[in-house]
C-alpha cells in the first residue's frame, strides 16, 4: 500500500480562466490514479484537519509575519495577485494551510512506517521565499516539512531533491543556512526563476547541489546526472527522511518548459530515490500537461509499489 494524501479542498485554491495551475491538475491525476490495475494498493487519506493541527506554528517557523498576514489579508477581500504570475482566491489562504498540513502528515506516515508517501496537494511551495509568495506558490511546504521533521526523535538530517523542472529558489534560499538540511535541484537553465545556475557552489555546509539543463535533455541525460552526481551528494548525505519535490513539468509534452523527459520515465526517477532510503517522501510541484502529468504521477506510485 502507499498513502496519498488528497483533498478535494484543494480544488477551491482558484487561479482564474487560462491559469496553468490550476484545479484540473488534481482531477486528471486523481481520475487516472481511479483507473490503475492496483488501485486497491492506494490508502487515500485526508490530511489532517486545521482544527486539529496549529499549521501556523510550523509556517512561522519559516515565513515572516508580514507574509502570513499579506496572504490572508488578500484573501480575506476576496482574492487577488501576488505577483503578475500568482493570484489567489477567497478561499487560497485556507487551502495553503491545508496543503501545509498535508506535507506534515506525509512526514509522520513516512517515519512511522518507513516506506513512501505521496503528498497530491496544491498550491505547490518551492519558488515560495520566506517573505515572498512567486512562481504560483504560496507558502514553501518542502521547507516547512524538513523542518517540521528535525523535531523528531532519531532525525538528524534531512534531504531535499527537487525534480521540477524550475529550480526551487525559494527551498534552497530558506534552508541554505541549516546544516541539518541538504538541498539538491535539477532543473532547466536558462529558465524560470533564473536561479540556480551555479552548480559549483556547494553552500557554507557543503549541502546544496545545483545541477543545471539545458532544454531538450533526455532520460539518458538525467541517468548520467544521477549515477555522478545526485545518486553519490544524497547518499553521503544519509538523510533519516529524503522529501522529493515531485513536479512534473520536465515531460517533454509540458508547456513552460523544453526539458524532454516521458511520463515512464519517472519509474526510473523514483527507483533511485528508493535506492537512498524507503523514507521517502514525495510531494506535487509543478506539471502542466494533464494527460502527462497524471501518467507520470501514476508511474511514481508503480515504482513505488
Amino acid at each position: 500500500m502507499i498513502p496519498v494524501i488528497y483533498s478535494e479542498e484543494f480544488l477551491e485554491h482558484n487561479t482564474g480562466y487560462g491559469h496553468p495551475e490550476k484545479a484540473a491538475r488534481l482531477t486528471a491525476i486523481v481520475e487516472a490514479l481511479k483507473k490503475v490495475e492496483w488501485q486497491d494498493k492506494i490508502d487515500w487519506r485526508l490530511p489532517t484537519s486545521l482544527e486539529e493541527r496549529n499549521v501556523l506554528s510550523h509556517i512561522q517557523k519559516i515565513h515572516t509575519p508580514e507574509h502570513i498576514d499579506r496572504l490572508k489579508r488578500v484573501a480575506d477581500q476576496g482574492g487577488g495577485y501576488l505577483d503578475g504570475d500568482t493570484p489567489i482566491s477567497k478561499r487560497s489562504y485556507e487551502v495553503a494551510l491545508l496543503a501545509v498540513s498535508a506535507w506534515l502528515d506525509g512526514v509522520d506516515q513516512v517515519l512511522e512506517s518507513h516506506n513512501p508517501a505521496f503528498v497530491l496537494a496544491r498550491p505547490p511551495g518551492h519558488h515560495a521565499t520566506s517573505n515572498t509568495a512567486m512562481g504560483f506558490c504560496l507558502f514553501s511546504n518542502a521547507a516547512i516539512a524538513a523542518k517540521y521533521a528535525l523535531t523528531k526523535t532519531n532525525v538528524q538530517r534531512v534531504a531535499i531533491l527537487d525534480w521540477d523542472v524550475h529550480h526551487g529558489n525559494g527551498t534552497e534560499a530558506i534552508v541554505e543556512d541549516n546544516p541539518q538540511i541538504a538541498y539538491c535541484s535539477i532543473h532547466q537553465h536558462p529558465c524560470y526563476p533564473g536561479t540556480g545556475s551555479n552548480s559549483s557552489d556547494h553552500g557554507k555546509y557543503n549541502q546544496i547541489l545545483n545541477v543545471p539543463l539545458s532544454a531538450g535533455s533526455t532520460i539518458t541525460d538525467y541517468q548520467a546526472i544521477f549515477e555522478t552526481e545526485v545518486m553519490p551528494f544524497l547518499s553521503n548525505w544519509q538523510p533519516n527522511l529524503l522529501i522529493v519535490s515531485a513536479g512534473y513539468d520536465a515531460n517533454h509534452d509540458d508547456p513552460l518548459a523544453g526539458i524532454s523527459l516521458q511520463p515512464d520515465d519517472y519509474k526510473l526517477l523514483t527507483k533511485y530515490v528508493l535506492q537512498i532510503t524507503n523514507n521517502s517522501l514525495f510531494g506535487l510541484e509543478g506539471g502542466y500537461h494533464l494527460e502527462a502529468l497524471a501518467k507520470s504521477v501514476v508511474a511514481t506510485l508503480d515504482s513505488c509499489l
